[in-house]
């Protein structure tokens, strides 16, 4: 077996239905920055789930934070977040990673689902984040809006089976608040992006697909006219149009992100050059 850790924060429309995917999990943390909803009330009222509160500072910062500081059941640990569900073909790899225990820990695919559609095409199936991982072999770094591996003892592998991530359950209007927290860390990292050394194209043909994306990102950040460019990679590309009305909202919606993304960092351009004169 293994432990399931959830950060959440005003999850009470999420919660439930994360909580729900994973009934067999005898070890849930739920690592709560002081929601000022029901997310205290559900979990405290759920089966084998232990609450612990902190204040929050950024995402790698409250996994670290859990893995000193929470005692948890068995020696490895899935991180979940409020808006994840479980599959029961994901619970047999992870038995299997458990068993064989040759990493210290495992990058997982998520299949992104708007209005009880997946996104296969329009949301870039698979995205890799690490999420499953032996205590003492791993810690996060922050990036961006979001949190990356750090070094790790024996690695990182990767794993076929995905979760699902339901990022709209609290509906459109809470996406666009939350991704124009986003784009203003995003904007900042642009910058900082820019005025640092150049990127080395031979890694877009390295076989670690991670290292592969990654550097794609760095060239993101230098190209022009960036939202017109995601919508065409989303929607055309990526063949995101087979994913129906879904897969046109969800490339509209990534448009829009990059805009506000490509405005900010205009702004913070014109505020750098402002500062020297």
């Amino acid at each position: 077996m293994f432990s399931i850790l959830i950060l959440a924060y005003n999850e009470e429309m999420n919660l439930p239905g994360c909580l729900k995917s994973i009934p067999w999990c005898d070890d849930i943390v739920v690592l709560d920055s002081f929601s000022s909803d029901r997310t205290v009330e559900i979990a405290e009222s759920s089966d084998n789930v232990r609450l612990v509160a902190r204040k929050f500072d950024d995402f790698a910062g409250q996994r670290n934070y859990a893995l000193d500081e929470v005692d948890f059941k068995y020696d490895w640990v899935f991180h979940l977040d409020a808006d994840e569900h479980f599959t029961d073909a994901l619970l047999k790899e992870c038995h299997e990673v458990v068993k064989l225990n040759e990493k210290s820990g495992y990058q997982v695919p998520s299949k992104m689902m708007l209005w009880g559609r997946w996104l296969k095409h329009a949301g870039v199936y698979p995205v890799y984040q690490m999420r499953m991982h032996k205590l003492g072999e791993v810690r996060f770094v922050q990036y961006g809006h979001g949190q990356r591996e750090g070094e790790s003892e024996r690695g990182i592998g990767f794993m076929k089976e995905p979760y699902e991530h339901h990022s709209f359950g609290k509906g459109l209007a809470e996406w666009f608040e939350r991704h124009n927290r986003y784009s203003t860390n995003e904007s900042m990292e642009t910058m900082e992006r820019l005025s640092g050394s150049g990127i080395s194209l031979g890694a877009l043909f390295s076989s670690d697909r991670i290292k592969r994306r990654r550097t794609l990102k760095e060239i993101s950040f230098r190209l022009p006219f960036r939202p017109g460019f995601r919508f065409v990679y989303q929607y055309f590309i990526k063949l995101g149009f087979l994913d129906g009305y879904p897969g046109f909202a969800y490339s509209l919606m990534l448009t829009i992100y990059e805009a506000q993304i490509s405005l900010k960092v205009m702004e913070l351009k014109l505020r750098k050059k402002n500062a020297r004169t």
